[in-house]
């Protein structure tokens, strides 16, 4: 079974205290999901239309628990802290098996 990862790109960050305050809840929201955190901000390089910015990529073990915890009360919760503090690109993407 492949598995499947968030990938996050954030294109402006407009209130960091909420996104701090994102991050606190997001953190266990996702480890209680299933997720693991390989990359979370740090140094990027951009190349073509790609933005240089704070990047996340977390990695599920199915399509469907990437989803799941997405949806999770305790991921909306954080998302609902987050609020319009950021503009960012999220997907969910299957892996190649």
């Amino acid at each position: 079974m492949p598995k499947a990862y968030w990938v996050s790109v954030y294109r402006t960050i407009s209130d960091p205290e909420k996104l701090a305050a994102y991050d606190k809840l997001a953190g266990p929201a996702v480890e209680a999901g299933g997720g693991r955190v390989f990359v979370r901000g740090g140094r990027a390089v951009a190349y073509d239309a790609g933005i240089a910015e704070r990047t996340i990529l977390i990695e599920f073990d199915s399509f469907e628990q990437a989803v799941a915890a997405r949806e999770s009360e305790a991921y909306q919760e954080a998302l609902a802290v987050l609020s319009d503090a950021v503009e960012r690109d999220f997907r969910i993407v299957e892996g190649i098996d």
